[in-house]
Order: C-alpha cells, then structure tokens, then sequence
C-alpha cells in the first residue's frame, strides 16, 4: 500500500513539475513574440520617420518650385496638396484593401513565426 502511496506521489510531483516548465515555456514563447514584433515595429518606425522626413522636404522643394513656375509661391503648395489629395482619393478607393491585406498577412507570418 505504501508503495501505491509513493508512486502517486511521485505521479503527482512529475504533473507538478509538468505543468511548471509548461507555465514557462509559454511565458518564453509569448515573450519571443512579444519582443520580435517590437523591434520589428521600431525597425519599420524608423524608416517610415526618414521616408516622411524626405517627403515632406521634397514636397516642400517641389511646391516652392511650381510656385516659381506658376508666378506665386502659394499656387505652388495649392498644386502639391492637389496632387496628393488626388492620390490619397486613388488609394482610398483602388488601394485600401491591398494595403489591409498586406498588412495583415505581414502581422500574422510575424505572429506565427
């Protein structure tokens, strides 16, 4: 009887100690994730600071120039900000989709790597 008592003991440790090193894996894993889509959303953070950055001064160049151009410095900002709102208007109605599908896709291979 008392070597019944022992073994489900034993049992009862080895389950224990299961569901522990479960517990951590867990932890370890969603920690992996967690770290892995940060940095990744750092990494691309950064370049979209730098790709707005160029943007916008080469928006700014290229208005200021137009305006040259056009006689009057504020025509040519009235002309870039209609160019991308022209742009912004395709994208809406031709590009959404792709753009969310990508996206999505990109979040999910991340989460599932």
């Amino acid at each position: 009887m008392e070597e019944n008592t022992n073994l489900i003991e034993g049992l009862i440790e080895k389950t224990v100690e299961y569901g522990k090193s479960s517990l951590e894996l867990a932890k370890l894993k969603a920690l992996d994730k967690t770290s892995d889509a940060i940095s990744s959303f750092l990494a691309h953070s950064v370049v979209l600071v730098v790709l707005f950055s160029f943007m916008l001064f080469l928006s700014l160049g290229l208005a200021m120039w137009t305006g040259k151009i056009l006689g009057e410095i504020y025509l040519g900002f009235f002309a870039v900000a209609g160019f991308y709102s022209i742009a912004a208007i395709l994208i809406y109605f031709f590009m959404l989709k792709w753009i969310k599908k990508c996206v999505g896709n990109t979040l999910i291979k991340l989460m599932l790597k």
